[in-house]
């Protein structure tokens, strides 16, 4: 199965007295997907996985994995540290609902290229369902090359990319070219920053895995559509309102503005984060709850 179409990686509520809200977290993801998401992602970066306690991670993929079997939504799960043993053996003890999982490229320890790549043909060995590589620069410190881009989805296990590399750029254009032509249906690469998912769609790109979406998801499930469908005017006039709602949305560390606009609608019960992440500002919160509104017209 290729991954395609939009996914919402999903905040982790918290009550008041700093707990996680499950029920929050269900409700939340009964609405995404009602509003036209394809399917949700468990503990992606948004979901501050990092912050939370094992037996939290568990709740959180218990909750998430049982709305999308009800649903029969596809079932994401994000898995993956700087160290290859751990997470193949994190990957080995995956949700059987699960139908992919979700790797960073391993960060801080800045590892070769060819490291790069060894590291995903062993985890990818491990996992009992197809990988998807998360290839964020900007939080790993290891920018990849297009060679290694198609090596990694040459490997068996490999499903495809989040491409979060900060922007469009000739990798990206090269890379989707690639895939398109040689291996059309088997590998996906779905836009990982969400200024970019309508042109990253618009160069065949095959779906998206969207923070915003959290605030958001008919309106970017509502662009995924309209570039699938060719109705090219249309997709561009909701690009532009969603590229705009997304720097407004990230203009503070994700996931606080979002968490400050979904509490704000009466979504969620608080805006809680853990540190070292703080609380987004009521400007920030106000500005982007205004272009949401803008975004939700368009």
């Amino acid at each position: 199965m290729q991954l395609t179409g939009l996914h919402v990686p999903l905040v982790t509520p918290f009550a008041a007295d700093g707990t996680v809200d499950l029920g929050s977290l269900e409700r939340l993801a009964h609405e995404t997907l009602a509003a036209g998401a394809d399917g949700l992602l468990a503990l992606g970066t948004t979901g501050e996985p990092a912050t939370l306690t094992p037996a939290e991670r568990a709740a959180v993929i218990d909750r998430i994995g049982g709305v999308c079997a009800e649903h029969r939504a596809v079932f994401t799960v994000g898995v993956g540290t700087n160290a290859t043993d751990d997470t193949a053996a994190a990957l080995r003890r995956i949700d059987g609902r699960a139908g992919f999982a979700l790797v960073v490229v391993p960060y801080y320890t800045r590892p070769s290229e060819a490291g790069v790549i060894e590291h995903y043909r062993r985890i990818a060995a491990a996992s009992p369902v197809p990988v998807i590589v998360y290839d964020v620069p900007q939080r790993t410190g290891r920018t990849l090359s297009l060679d290694t881009l198609l090596a990694l989805a040459a490997i068996d296990g490999v499903g495809g990319f989040k491409h979060a590399a900060g922007g469009v750029t000739e990798t990206t254009v090269r890379l989707l070219a690639a895939i398109n032509t040689a291996t059309p249906g088997a590998v996906s690469v779905l836009a990982g920053d969400d200024p970019f998912v309508g042109a990253l769609l618009a160069l065949g790109g095959h779906g998206a895995i969207s923070a915003c979406a959290n605030v958001a998801a008919g309106e970017f499930a509502a662009l995924v559509a309209a570039w699938r469908e060719h109705r090219l005017e249309e997709a561009r006039v909701i690009g532009g309102a969603l590229a705009g709602l997304a720097a407004a949305l990230f203009a503070e560390p994700n996931p606080t503005v979002i968490k400050g606009v979904l509490a704000s609608q009466g979504r969620i019960a608080t805006p809680a984060v853990r540190l070292p992440l703080l609380p987004a500002s009521d400007g920030a919160v106000t500005a982007a709850t205004a272009l949401l509104r803008s975004a939700v017209a368009a």
